[in-house]
């Protein structure tokens, strides 16, 4: 059985982040290492899962830590979907956040039917102005 350690704002280095989302497959702008690392300097939640030195997951969230909070990542490597850590990272930003605190995220299409399954619900009420670079 894999030994997965769980860490609360501990942000890796900039190259690890990268290297895990090249292997989640989720869409960032992996080649513009300065815009991911100001994506992690202006968040203020990080949890990460690590298999002894590997980045294998993380979350990251934009808060107040009273009201809402806005999970921007989870990312998962694709070798270790499907073993609860995305589970995990979202039980623990749970936990930072608070029984008071709205958990939001914005899913990408190919995660829609994930979400559901560890306790979301969909939303029909919000709207979006799409980043234009």
């Amino acid at each position: 059985m894999i030994q997965i350690i769980y860490k609360t704002n501990v942000t890796p280095p900039v190259n690890q982040i990268i290297q895990l989302y090249d292997e989640s497959g989720i869409n960032r702008p992996i080649n513009d290492e300065d815009r991911i690392e100001k994506m992690y300097k202006n968040s203020n939640l990080v949890i990460t899962a690590w298999l002894e030195n590997r980045l294998v997951g993380i979350s990251r969230s934009l808060t107040d830590f009273c009201y809402s909070c806005y999970l921007s990542d989870l990312a998962v490597s694709k070798e270790f979907q499907g073993n609860i850590i995305g589970a995990k990272l979202i039980e623990l930003t749970q936990e930072a956040i608070g029984k008071k605190t709205t958990l939001i995220l914005l899913s990408a299409p190919s995660a829609m039917n994930y979400y559901p399954k560890i306790g979301f619900e969909k939303v029909d009420n919000g709207f979006i102005i799409k980043r234009k670079e």
